[in-house]
């Protein structure tokens, strides 16, 4: 997994790529964690990610939670595959997905 990163102001955009699975999901919690704490939008890039799995998507609502007491979460370029995922797990009602 590829994490790419790019701030403007208190806007923070996270790019990944590859697979987000159990043994990457620390790696962008990790990275996440150390980088929101003075933004107040978070946006997650998925075009380049495969594949994303339980422990991905635990990260994801992890975020959403922080950021619903300061801001926003977006999550933009999902393919069909992890909107299919999405789909099936309810996470399209939890998460703010273009």
């Amino acid at each position: 997994m590829v994490i790419n990163k790019k701030t403007q102001g208190t806007s923070i955009t996270f790019a990944v790529e590859g697979r987000l699975n159990t043994n990457t999901a620390v790696e962008l919690e990790n990275e996440v964690k150390n980088s929101i704490d003075n933004m107040t939008d978070v946006t997650f890039d998925l075009s380049k990610l495969e594949y994303i799995s339980s422990a991905g998507l635990r990260v994801l609502l992890s975020v959403q939670k922080i950021m619903n007491k300061k801001g926003t979460m977006t999550i933009i370029n999902c393919n069909d595959d992890i909107m299919d995922i999405f789909d099936v797990t309810g996470f399209t009602d939890i998460l703010n997905i273009q």
